[in-house]
C-alpha cells in the first residue's frame, strides 16, 4: 500500500511540475455563408493537431463583416487575427502595407496549384497576401422541371431576353413559384456585385477613361430598367430586402425557376440536405446581350493575417490547414466531394470523384474563366475589377448606389431618379478623392 502511495505521490508531482501548453488564441473574423460555417464545424481536426491554438470565431452578415473588418484593418484595432476578405480588398490592403505576405504556408501548400486567375487576384508582385478559402465566379441556376414543363430550353450561354422572357412565363405567383430570385439587398457587395457584372454585358461602365461616372448612359438606363422590371414582375415580393443567403433559401425551397448568383451555391442547391430541389437544378452561364460580355463577376473569399499581427505564426498555420487540399479531402470524407470548397484549385477539376459528384464543376470552372478583371466592360476603363472597381473609394461609392437602386426596386423612387442620384454622388465622391478636377 505504501508504494502505491509513493506512486500516486510521484505521479502528481510530475503533473503539478510539468510545463502547460502555451495557448495561442486566434480571433478569425467570417462570413455567415454555408461554406464558411463548415469550416467552423471542422475546426476541431485542426486544433487535435495543434493543442496550443485554440480558434475562436466572429460570424458576421456579409455588409457588416466588411464594414468591421475594415475600420479594424485601418484603426489598427487588432480585434481579428485572421481576416476573411475578398479580391477587392487584397491589391488595396497589401499595397497600404495593412496586410503580412503569406510566404510560410509549408512546403506541401503547394500554391503552383492554385488556379491562376485566383492566385493572381490575391497576389501583388507575385506575393500571396491572401489564401484562397473558395473562388467563385456567377452563373444561372435554373429549375429543370419547370422548364420541361413549360416547353423551354436553357442555353448554356443565354440571352438576356431569353431569360426575361422565361422568368415571366415560369412565374406562378399563386403557386408561390417566381419567374427569377435576383440580390436587390443594398451594398457594393451584395446587389451592385450583381448590378455591375449585369451592367458589364449591357455595355455599361462605371466610369470612362477620365473616370468621369457614367450613370446618365443609355446603357446603365437599360440595365437598372431591364432589372427592376423584370423584378417587378418575375420577382418574388420584398426583393429589395434580398441578399444571397435570402435567395439560397427561396431557391432551396422551390421559390424560385432561376436564380442568377454566386457558383459556390450549386453544392447547397443540390445538396438533398439543404435543398427540395437538389435533383431538379441546371446550370447555364450568367446571361449577355450579344455585346462580348457575360453577366459574371470573380470572386474569392480569402483568408489574410492583418500586418502588426502577434501571432502570424499560429495564423498562418491555420490558413495553411483550412485553404489547403487536404482540407478539400477533409471535407469531401465528413460530406462527399460535391461539398468541396470550389473555384481555388486546378487538381479539384482534374479529380474524377469531384467530377462524378459535382455537375456544376465544369459551369463553374467555364464561368471564372470567362471573367476578366482587366478588361471587365465592352468599353474601356481606368479600372480593375469585374463587380467593382479596385479603388479604396468604391466601398463607399458603392454602397451608396446601391442604396438609390434597391429603393428604384422597392418602389421607394423611379429608375430615372435613381440613377441621377447615383450619378450626382458618385461625381461628388471622385472629385473630393481628386480623381475628377
Amino acid at each position: 500500500m505504501k508504494n502505491v502511495l509513493c506512486a500516486v505521490a510521484g505521479a502528481a508531482a510530475l503533473l503539478i511540475s510539468a510545463p502547460s501548453i502555451a495557448q495561442t488564441t486566434l480571433t478569425v473574423a467570417t462570413v455567415n455563408n454555408g461554406d464558411m460555417i463548415r469550416m467552423q464545424g471542422l475546426t476541431s481536426e485542426f486544433t487535435a493537431k495543434n493543442p496550443d491554438i485554440t480558434v475562436k470565431w466572429v460570424t458576421l452578415e456579409e455588409n457588416v463583416l466588411r464594414q468591421r473588418v475594415t475600420t479594424d484593418i485601418a484603426t489598427k484595432g487588432g480585434q481579428f487575427d485572421v481576416l476573411t476578405i475578398g479580391t477587392y480588398e487584397v491589391p488595396i490592403w497589401a499595397k497600404k502595407s495593412w496586410l503580412v505576405p503569406l510566404d510560410k504556408l509549408g512546403a506541401d501548400y503547394d500554391v503552383g496549384d492554385l488556379l491562376p486567375k485566383i492566385k493572381d487576384a490575391v497576389s501583388v508582385d507575385g506575393k500571396l497576401y491572401a489564401a484562397p478559402f473558395y473562388g467563385e465566379s456567377s452563373m444561372v441556376m435554373y429549375r429543370t422541371d419547370l422548364f420541361d414543363k413549360a416547353g423551354l430550353k436553357m442555353p448554356d450561354s443565354p440571352t438576356w431576353d431569353f431569360v426575361v422572357d422565361a422568368a415571366k412565363k415560369l412565374t406562378d405567383k399563386s403557386g408561390g413559384v417566381y419567374g427569377i430570385c435576383l440580390r436587390g439587398k443594398a451594398g457594393w457587395g451584395e446587389n451592385m456585385a450583381f448590378l455591375t457584372a449585369m451592367a458589364n454585358s449591357f455595355g455599361a461602365r462605371w466610369f470612362d477613361e477620365k473616370w468621369e461616372p457614367q450613370f446618365n448612359s443609355p446603357e446603365w438606363k437599360k440595365t437598372l430598367t431591364t432589372y427592376v422590371d423584370l423584378m417587378k414582375q418575375a420577382g418574388p415580393p420584398g426583393a429589395s430586402s434580398n441578399g444571397f443567403n435570402e435567395n439560397l433559401a427561396l431557391f432551396n425551397a422551390g421559390k424560385c425557376a432561376m436564380w442568377i448568383d454566386a457558383t459556390v451555391a450549386a453544392s447547397f442547391v443540390t445538396n438533398p440536405k439543404d435543398s427540395r430541389v437538389a435533383d431538379k437544378v441546371g446550370f447555364a452561364l450568367a446571361p449577355n446581350t450579344g455585346l462580348g460580355k457575360n453577366a459574371n463577376w470573380l470572386w474569392a473569399w480569402s483568408l489574410a493575417v492583418p500586418a502588426g499581427s502577434k501571432k502570424v505564426d499560429a495564423a498562418e498555420k491555420f490558413i495553411a490547414w483550412a485553404t489547403s487540399k487536404d482540407y478539400s479531402k477533409l471535407v469531401a470524407d465528413k460530406e462527399g466531394w460535391a461539398a468541396a470548397p470550389p473555384g481555388t484549385r486546378m487538381s479539384l477539376y482534374k479529380n474524377p470523384d469531384y467530377l462524378k459528384a459535382a455537375p456544376f464543376a465544369k459551369m463553374t470552372l467555364a464561368s471564372i474563366d470567362a471573367a476578366d478583371p482587366n478588361k471587365p466592360t465592352v468599353k474601356p476603363v481606368p479600372y480593375v475589377g469585374v463587380q467593382y472597381a479596385a479603388i479604396p473609394e468604391f466601398q463607399g461609392i458603392g454602397t451608396s448606389v446601391g442604396q438609390q437602386f434597391s429603393a428604384a426596386l422597392s418602389g421607394s423612387t423611379t429608375v430615372d431618379a435613381a440613377l441621377a442620384a447615383a450619378q450626382s454622388s458618385t461625381e461628388r465622391e471622385m472629385k473630393r478623392a481628386g480623381y475628377l478636377k
